[in-house]
């Protein structure tokens, strides 16, 4: 690899550039692209949102005759296959630019290694993994996606002085300080979805959308882990699901197909019930359409990937502890629910436009895979206590936020399931920020 004295600050801002439109960019990745020409930026764009166009066509459209002879920097290897667009490296190679560098190569195996190949083919200089590690943490959710068929999970948790997250019975309690609650907004913009639990849901009735000033529109899917179908119709979830979707998790249990199945056959069951929780791909998905549909209603990727195929198959849930309080098929201190209430619960929140996903609340390595298939590509999960440590002891957290306020709890305080002083090994701490009198402190696992 030649690197050129400047390669890496044009990559850096690139990689700045590439984070956008993260969030909102479908299953496709946000990529950043810039067009140098002796040492001067004369194009650049970021892949659009939706997901098209891709960065490259449009840093070379505002480039124009300028592009020749010109450097192109792009944060992921240009695509070398015709999906609804044609490729990027077919692109960069009639634009006349006489050299490409790239920070993370495509782990898409109908890419990978494929655009550099058809770029040096034509001549073209090509260096790859320029500040790849910057790179591959803004690329995070999509490479988790291709690689390991599922979303890239963060962990955050605001802790009190007295290592608390909030105090039983009073909903939500402010810890941290308006510095830290703008840049928990700015992390729920760039992500795709966001999950609580049921215990939370019922007792903080949040909204979990993004409300700073200009990014209202970046709010990302709400998931609520539901085993029993017992979110409020009264709640702020049900009543704006038709402005921001909303997806509850529902044990199989409660799907009506499975309920249709009494009386089959023992040897019939276990086909019924993968095609209830939907993870049986020839029954197709659980859903009306693309989860995404709230947010662009022409957002799709540009043609099915590995990552968005039979994912799920075959996954063998492994024993997690079950939360202290839920139980399947029942609310946290709820009683179990009749049939009849069952129906009438479902009917009235899939009237308010809530989408119902019948599959095991408790088993992540199997939940996870089925939000891959819908295109979430990252996940935040934000409550409660018990939530957290699920995830946790199934060992499907990718970062962690931890933020420290010198709130003081006290009484009836809900401890915390994580500690700085207790980060789970395979963890790297990358950086501290102070927001006010609040530190963060940012943990993550290696891509």
């Amino acid at each position: 690899m030649s690197v050129a004295p400047d390669d890496e600050g044009f990559m850096a801002a690139a990689i700045r550039l590439s984070r956008r439109h993260l969030g909102r960019t479908a299953t496709n990745p946000s990529v950043g692209c810039l067009i140098v020409k002796e040492g001067v930026v004369v194009g650049q764009a970021v892949t659009a949102l939706g997901g098209r166009p891709h960065a490259e066509p449009q840093a070379l459209a505002e480039a124009g005759e300028a592009a020749r002879g010109a450097t192109a920097y792009v944060t992921l290897e240009p695509c070398s296959h015709h999906g609804k667009t044609p490729p990027c490296a077919e692109a960069l190679i009639a634009s006349g630019v006489a050299r490409v560098v790239i920070s993370v190569t495509d782990p898409d195996p109908r890419v990978s290694g494929r655009g550099i190949a058809m770029l040096r083919d034509a001549g073209i200089e090509v260096d790859s993994g320029v500040l790849e590690a910057e790179g591959r943490r803004s690329l995070a959710g999509y490479l988790t996606r291709q690689t390991k068929n599922r979303p890239y999970v963060t962990l955050k948790l605001a802790i009190s002085a007295d290592g608390m997250i909030g105090r039983a019975g009073e909903g939500q309690v402010a810890i941290t300080g308006p510095e830290a609650r703008a840049e928990v907004q700015a992390l729920r913009a760039e992500t795709d979805a966001i999950l609580v639990g049921i215990g939370t849901a019922i007792s903080d009735d949040p909204l979990l959308t993004v409300r700073a000033p200009g990014l209202e529109a970046q709010s990302p899917i709400r998931v609520v882990l539901d085993p029993s179908l017992a979110l409020p119709l009264t709640s702020r979830l049900v009543a704006t699901a038709r402005e921001v979707p909303v997806i509850l998790i529902a044990s199989e249990d409660m799907s009506p197909l499975v309920a249709d199945a009494e009386g089959l056959p023992p040897s019939a069951l276990p086909d019924h019930q993968a095609r209830a929780t939907g993870l049986d791909p020839s029954f197709g998905r659980p859903t009306t359409g693309e989860i995404g549909e709230g947010r662009d209603q022409n957002s799709q990727a540009d043609s099915s990937s590995p990552a968005t195929e039979d994912v799920g198959q075959g996954a063998i849930p492994q024993p997690t502890s079950l939360l202290v309080g839920e139980m399947p098929g029942r609310a946290e201190g709820g009683a179990p629910p009749t049939d009849a209430d069952i129906d009438s619960r479902r009917a009235a929140l899939e009237a308010a436009g809530v989408e119902i996903v019948y599959c095991n609340p408790y088993h992540p390595e199997v939940l996870l895979p089925a939000l891959a298939t819908r295109g979430i590509s990252s996940l935040l999960v934000e409550g409660g206590a018990k939530t957290a440590r699920l995830f946790l002891e199934a060992g499907l957290v990718d970062r962690i936020q931890l933020y420290q306020a010198p709130v003081v709890i006290g009484e009836r305080g809900i401890e915390s399931p994580l500690q700085a002083t207790d980060i789970p090994s395979g963890f790297t701490h990358v950086g501290t920020l102070i927001f006010g009198a609040d530190r963060l402190d940012e943990y993550e696992r290696g891509l």
